[in-house]
């Protein structure tokens, strides 16, 4: 089959590789569609490899090349001996990530056993990690793995459903966090600040508008008037931080209060240099954003000198269906399909082959009018 394989930095090239073979518990998956994630590009320019040997160093994309594609949707044409609820023709969409129910194991680990399934001791990742991705024909899925897509859902909106999940995921854990200022407890969150308006920063504002109901002050900040456009119709009060000064904006709009939970969104590492003037004292910050690069990590003494509740958080993990199959993907397929989460708006840029993948990386997500890009295969 062909794949678009990532050679080396910023190298990538269509070429065969060979057909995946499916296991007695896995499905073989014509790619339908495929979302073009930040992380992607991160991976594409070498500013992040989570592709590690058994000591935990990066392993060179030299050495190993890597199939991207992490958010993806197809359709079944081969099921294994043990699959018994997916057939060929049924479309779904996948968690990339194997777990332990991904993988037959008993027992579970301590992560799958609390729904933690994207810190899975025997965690891998397709498109991220090693496995290969879905920026191929072909692609073999644990069944556990696949949701059936309903029959009003495009192969489109199926690739879509994983961001949303991390964005659902990501906000699970804020809500768990001991922080000093909550939603609806005795010191209520009144004041947001999301870092980046990207597809993550404007999932997670509508996520707060329209599934968490919240009624408080939402800045959302970017240099790009579009996507801030999107924000300012999601109900978010729009920072232009090519224009205005983050700090200035922040105090201004706020009346000096500051903001009481910092969503990173970005992966820009300047917002770290930024934190102590944007942060209200035990204020807590949900760090989203991955592929921050050239900045000490001295700067952090001044942002610790406030007290704040950090929160990581990567993946879309949070338990397990009676059919072992993932809580949160399943969650998010509900909110788009009620339309309280919209995401079609995001979709700016659409490749119709394998072969024009590349100008998403090269050209594309530098454009001012890009938003996401959508792989769309017949």
């Amino acid at each position: 089959m062909k794949a678009a394989v990532l050679e080396g930095v910023e190298k990538m090239v269509v070429r065969k590789v060979p057909d995946p073979a499916p296991l007695p518990n896995e499905v073989l998956l014509r790619v339908k569609a495929v979302g073009v994630c930040g992380t992607d590009l991160h991976l594409f320019r070498g500013h992040g490899n989570y592709h590690l040997d058994s000591r935990g160093r990066p392993i060179p994309l030299e050495e190993q090349p890597q199939i991207l594609g992490h958010e993806f949707s197809g359709e079944v044409v081969e099921a294994g001996r043990e699959v018994k609820d997916l057939r060929p023709g049924d479309r779904v969409l996948c968690d990339q990530g194997r777990n332990c129910h991904s993988q037959g194991r008993s027992p579970l680990c301590a992560y799958c056993r609390s729904g933690d399934s994207h810190q899975c001791e025997f965690y891998a990742e397709h498109g991220i990690t090693g496995l290969p991705g879905a920026l191929a024909e072909y692609i073999a899925m644990p069944a556990v793995n696949c949701i059936k897509l309903p029959q009003e859902f495009s192969a489109e909106l199926g690739a879509l459903v994983e961001p949303l999940g991390c964005a659902l995921h990501s906000s699970d854990r804020m809500e768990r966090a001991p922080g000093r200022y909550t939603f609806g407890g005795p010191e209520p969150i009144r004041i947001i600040l999301i870092c980046g308006a990207g597809p993550a920063g404007l999932l997670f504002l509508l996520y707060l508008r329209n599934v968490k109901n919240f009624q408080g002050l939402i800045l959302t900040s970017d240099v790009r008037e579009k996507n801030l456009e999107l924000a300012r119709r999601f109900g978010g009060t729009p920072i232009n931080v090519a224009e205005r000064d983050l700090a200035e904006a922040v105090a201004e709009l706020t009346h000096g209060e500051r903001v009481h939970y910092l969503i990173e969104a970005a992966g820009n590492s300047i917002i770290f240099e930024q934190m102590p003037s944007l942060l209200r004292k035990q204020a807590t910050v949900l760090l989203y954003g991955h592929g921050h690069k050239g900045r000490d990590i001295g700067l952090w003494g001044n942002i610790l000198f406030l007290e704040p509740t950090l929160v990581a958080a990567v993946g879309a993990s949070g338990g397990f269906d009676s059919d072992l199959r993932p809580t949160t993907y399943r969650r998010a397929l509900e909110f788009i399909g009620s339309g309280k989460i919209l995401v079609e708006p995001f979709v700016t840029h659409r490749y119709h082959a394998l072969e024009d993948i590349h100008r998403a990386f090269e050209t594309d997500f530098a454009r001012p009018e890009y938003i996401k890009g959508v792989l769309a295969l017949k």
